[in-house]
């Protein structure tokens, strides 16, 4: 099992020191990743519910906490390690132009030496898209052929795509990602998001509650999509209680770096972020 930090571009680690020795500890401790999260913009009065909340309001209805950008974020601190991932968890991808998108990502695994993994969501606040000037009714059919132009892009040597939203020929994208490609998580804790999962990604990254369920659900989209179950990584958030990771069905732990609401004690500071050590150790088998 594979442990990871969550949540790492907010809180006190949009500062750019102590973002940097967050990972730096999170490195010399042995996790294997470092997750992000995203919103560009976060309209106050949107009508849109919050998924992850009783009251369908973020953060109590607090609209004016910084969030950097993924990407960037994971550039600065991907300069200051050398062997920790950096993910995103998630990028909101119908909101990006696939093409920019893949540039940017390939970018930045190239240049960190392959240490890129891509979680992907489809969004839920109408009001973001609108300011951004995206379009929300079919984010879920632009999701998933932006997924097929990134791919594209970043494994084909005279990249062409012939899509409904998006078509080019001949367009060479350069540098392409180390290892040809990217890997893919969808995150998300529905229904359809499981068996986006399941059909065209590498892994599944349930954003909440007891996702069992849903994974199995993944899991047997992969088969009937003719892929295979057990390749599809999934990604948990830590529970509470250390011992239930004898039982969960999981490859990678996430440990969240600021207190969220049903999450287990965060990894608030890179002393408490080296102090995780043991239970790695304990864990990693």
């Amino acid at each position: 099992m594979k442990f990871g930090l969550r949540y790492c571009n907010t809180g006190r680690y949009v500062d750019a020191a102590l973002a940097v020795e967050l990972v730096q500890a999170a490195e010399e401790a042995g996790f294997e990743s470092a997750w992000t999260v995203q919103h560009t913009v976060v309209p106050e009065n949107h009508v849109s519910r919050y998924p992850y909340s009783e009251d369908g309001r973020m953060r109590g209805g607090r609209f004016d906490f910084p969030i950097p950008d993924p990407l960037i974020w994971m550039a600065y601190v991907a300069a200051a390690t050398s062997r920790i991932k950096l993910g995103t968890g998630i990028l909101i991808l119908p909101q990006l132009s696939p093409v920019v998108t893949a540039k940017q990502v390939a970018t930045l695994d190239f240049m960190s030496g392959g240490r890129t993994l891509l979680g992907i969501g489809v969004g839920w606040l109408r009001e973001e898209f609108e300011a951004i000037g995206a379009s929300f009714n079919d984010r879920a059919a632009r999701n998933d052929e932006y997924v097929e132009v990134m791919r594209a892009l970043w494994s084909q040597d005279r990249p062409s795509f012939q899509g409904e939203f998006i078509n080019f020929d001949g367009a060479y994208c350069r540098p392409q990602p180390v290892g040809g490609t990217v890997p893919i998580h969808v995150g998300g804790h529905s229904k359809a998001s499981a068996r986006r999962a399941g059909r065209l990604a590498e892994g599944f990254f349930p954003a909440r509650g007891d996702p069992q369920e849903l994974v199995r659900l993944a899991r047997e989209t992969a088969e009937s999509s003719g892929r295979d179950p057990d390749a599809l990584e999934i990604t948990l958030s830590c529970p509470e209680d250390l011992s239930e990771l004898d039982t969960i069905d999981a490859d990678r732990i996430l440990v969240p770096v600021n207190r969220t609401p049903a999450m287990a004690a965060p990894a608030r500071t890179p002393e408490e972020v080296l102090a995780w050590r043991s239970r790695i150790e304990a864990f990693a088998g």
